[in-house]
Formats: structure tokens, C-alpha cells, sequence
């Protein structure tokens, strides 16, 4: 079946790339211009297969409405023109929270459409306009089973296709186990990730580190289109640092899974957080000064927890991969 996948954040091309590999030569990519996305592209030799590809923005900040129609057209043009390049129809699209490319392929009174599936796949309950958008348009919506439907804004609830539940989070598709430091660094070794703000749902969750959360710790800097390690390894670095500070649920989540003690300092709230809490992965978190817990305290607690990560049990690892496979390859 020739697809085309929606590349729209770094995180979603680790999930995707391996059904890429295992897809035709006649896939499509539609991927977001972030820098972070387009190097992992350009440099995913061996990772990601060379596709026929169409770059487009990403609808925030100013002018985003214009952004929005901008990619929706050139999406659309896009499906059209390989539909006509003697390769077969394009049948399906699939994205992580790319409600647009599937606004695009849904057919219309007025146009045809050979996509007949379209799939959405989100782990972010409080995407609510993304929500919105693919409940009108998506065939099959993938949410994990510890989805929190009092946050959604009633999107499943009212979701008319097919929904799927993974077991598991997106990090345990595509992360793998890397051997982690047998012993702590002194200072220190903590990686940090700060966002640059401006998403969708940003505004009300990013809360500024405070002052002086650095101090003591030897730095790597991964911050948000600034991080100038090689993109494909930053999961390989999270596992070899002693621990993580950061604004990114995304990454947060994939640090707790690899073992890394990680603050998550963010008012962000989602499903897979509390799995992770619940699960006891090494995930502190503050919310930001409205939270009960008070800074000083759990700054204190991520700090001593960089020297009890032996004394961790591992969760089961879900076979969430599997899952995927079954859903999007045995078809």
C-alpha cells in the first residue's frame, strides 16, 4: 500500500522511520521544516530511507493561519502529483498529530481522493485544535492506552472511525535499552533541554527553570533547534548522562524509560506521565509555583535520585512496537 508519512517533530521520525525501511520505494514524505527534523533527514542514511519529499512549515507563530493553508495546499498538490507519476496510487497517510495531511487526503464532493485511509496518531491529550481537525477527516486514530479522555476536550468520545490502543508509549516503539553509566560523574553529567516556546499548546505549559537549577552540574546543552550533537544519537546521549533537566515531555519520557533520572520542569499534564509515575520511572516533576511541591524540594530529590538509579526496578517493557507493526505493515 503506498503511503505517505507525516514527519512533523524530531520524536515522531524516530517512531516512523523503521515502517519507512520496511515501506515501498514508492513512499512519500511530508515533513516539517524544524531543523532538527530536516537533519535527521538529511543525515539518516542507514536510518531513514531516501524518499521522494515535500517540506513544509510549521503553522505557529505569526502568521500560522497562513501557514496552515499554505501546507494544506501543498499537501494536496503534492498526493495529486504522485498520483500521477505511474507509481500507484497513494492509498494512506499516517502522522503523529498531523491533523492537516489528513484534512488533505479526505475526499470531497467537489474532489477525489485515492487515500483512503488516514491515520492519526497522538499520545497528546490536550492537542485539542489538532483533535478537532482529524476528527473530521482521520479513518483510524492510534492512542495509547493510558490516554486520558478528561483532558481530550471530548475528541475520542466522539471519534467515528476505527481507534486503536497501544499499550505503551511512543518511546517504547522505537527506543532500545542502551547500557547506562555504572557510576555518577562528579560534577555531575546532566543534560538540558529548554524549549524555544511558540507551539500550539506552549503557552500555558512552559515554565522557566529557575534560577540557579544549573549550578553544580556539568552541562550538555540539547536545547530546542540549538543541540549540535548528531540528532540520530540524542537518545544514546540521554542514556549516557547521569541525568536530564528539561521543558520537553517528549523527552522527559523517553529519559525515564531509558533509566535516566530526569526533571521535568513544565505545566504540562498527559497520560503517559502519570504511566511513567505510576510505573515508578525516575521522572521528578515540577509544575512551576503553583505546584504544592516546592522548587527547593524537588530539585533536591532529582539531585539524590542521580545516585539511586541501581536501586531502580525496571517496568516491563510493552510491546508496543509489535502492536504498531501489526496495525500499519500486516495489512
Amino acid at each position: 500500500m503506498r503511503t505517505c508519512w507525516v514527519l512533523d517533530h524530531p520524536a515522531h521520525v524516530r517512531l516512523l522511520a523503521e515502517y519507512l525501511r520496511n515501506g515501498t520505494t514508492a513512499d512519500l514524505i511530508v515533513a516539517c521544516e524544524r531543523p532538527e527534523v530536516r537533519a535527521m533527514v538529511e543525515q539518516g542514511d542507514g536510518r531513514l530511507p531516501r524518499r521522494q519529499t515535500l517540506w513544509v512549515p510549521r503553522p505557529v507563530g505569526d502568521g500560522r493561519k497562513r501557514k496552515a493553508v499554505y501546507r494544506l495546499r501543498s499537501v494536496q498538490r503534492f498526493l495529486k502529483a504522485a498520483g500521477q507519476d505511474g507509481q500507484g496510487p497513494v492509498e494512506r497517510i499516517v502522522g503523529v498529530g498531523a491533523a492537516l495531511e489528513m484534512m488533505a487526503a479526505k475526499p470531497r464532493w467537489w474532489r477525489r481522493s485515492t487515500v483512503r485511509e488516514r491515520w492519526y496518531i497522538t499520545d497528546t491529550e490536550v492537542n485539542h485544535l489538532a483533535h478537532r481537525l482529524a476528527k473530521k477527516s482521520a479513518t483510524h486514530v492510534v492512542v495509547p492506552t493510558h490516554w486520558r479522555s478528561d483532558l481530550d476536550g471530548g475528541f475520542l468520545a466522539s471519534f467515528g472511525g476505527i481507534v486503536h490502543r497501544l499499550d505503551g508509549l511512543h518511546g517504547h516503539v522505537h527506543l532500545v535499552p542502551h547500557r547506562r553509566p555504572s557510576a555518577v560523574s562528579a560534577p555531575p553529567r546532566v543534560l538540558v533541554r529548554r524549549l524555544t516556546g511558540g507551539g500550539v499548546h506552549d503557552g500555558e505549559e512552559i515554565v522557566a527553570l529557575p534560577e540557579g537549577a544549573l549550578d553544580g552540574l556539568m552541562i550538555t546543552n540539547a536545547d530546542e533547534n540549538a543541540y549540535e550533537g548528531e540528532a540520530w544519537a540524542l537518545d544514546r546521549e540521554l542514556a549516557a548522562h547521569d541525568g536530564v533537566i528539561t521543558q520537553s515531555v517528549t523527552l522527559a519520557s523517553e529519559a525515564a524509560l531509558l533509566g535516566t533520572p530526569v526533571l521535568l520542569v513544565s505545566a504540562a499534564e498527559r497520560g503517559f506521565l502519570d504511566r511513567l509515575e505510576e510505573e515508578g520511572a525516575p521522572l521528578f516533576r515540577w509544575r512551576g509555583p503553583n505546584d504544592e511541591t516546592e522548587w527547593g524540594s524537588i530539585h533536591a530529590q532529582f539531585l539524590a535520585g542521580l545516585h539511586l538509579t541501581d536501586a531502580l526496578e525496571s517496568a516491563d517493557w510493552p510491546d508496543a512496537k509489535g502492536q504498531l507493526v501489526d496495525w500499519l505493515m500486516n495489512r
